[in-house]
């Protein structure tokens, strides 16, 4: 039998099954804890640190944690906003996330979450690394400039023998995600259209489908990010 618990996030009360995971008891109590590499249902990476929240005094990813009894947790604090716009900043910094010209704006979480906490001006130099494109394959291209490294594709896109279409390749400044381009040969139409789905940027995009939705259409033209969640409190 599952074990139930309390817990407060931001003061608020908590009950929830002990081992859930904190982002996900938090949505579903109507607390929105932003997320870019979390993907409900599949193994946590914690690879992006957006989720950052304070636990008992220290920092740690809630899309890891499992929730446990007594936790003090601190998210919607002017500290913790500040730490994940810093993140965010560094993420628009590392690629190249040009939004007027990307078929992803208007979709893209890393661009709903500038809006949100207010990105104007970096606070880092940018680095404008120049990749490879990727576009070899019949059903899609990969904007290698435009991955941040959260490990969606990596961990959620697989053919029918569970072989991945993406992996990582090199460390440090050298890394980049990297396309098996002969098991990509063979890739279905819905593989192809989930991979450019879960991507949470715009560096995986189905070909000869670009601006396919409208502007004043797109995911966040009429709800900004995160406001799903925050709605139910109302």
């Amino acid at each position: 039998m599952s074990e139930k618990i309390k817990f407060t996030i931001d003061g608020k009360e908590i009950e929830a099954e002990k081992g859930q995971l904190l982002v996900e008891v938090a949505a579903e109590n109507g607390i929105y804890i932003p997320v870019l590499c979390h993907w409900k249902g599949v193994h946590p990476a914690g690879s992006c640190r957006i989720c950052t929240v304070k636990i008992n005094g220290r920092f740690m990813a809630s899309c890891t944690t499992p929730v446990d009894a007594n936790m003090v947790v601190e998210s919607n604090t002017p500290e913790i906003q500040d730490l994940r716009k810093a993140i965010i900043e560094m993420l628009f910094v590392e690629g190249n996330h040009f939004c007027p010209s990307c078929e992803k704006s208007g979709d893209c979480d890393l661009q709903g979450l500038g809006y949100r906490y207010q990105m104007m001006v970096p606070r880092f130099p940018y680095a404008f690394e120049r990749r490879e494109l990727e576009a070899s394959t019949p059903k899609i291209f990969l904007e290698k400039n435009r991955c941040i490294f959260c490990k969606r594709c990596v961990r959620m896109i697989k053919d029918e023998e569970g072989r991945s279409y993406f992996a990582f390749k090199g460390r440090g400044k050298h890394l980049e995600i990297n396309l098996d381009t002969k098991l990509a040969e063979h890739m279905s139409e819905e593989n192809a259209r989930l991979a450019m789905k879960i991507c949470p940027v715009g560096a995986i995009l189905r070909k000869e489908v670009g601006f396919e939705t409208p502007i004043g259409k797109r995911k966040y033209d009429h709800v900004p990010i995160g406001s799903e969640i925050e709605n139910l409190q109302n």
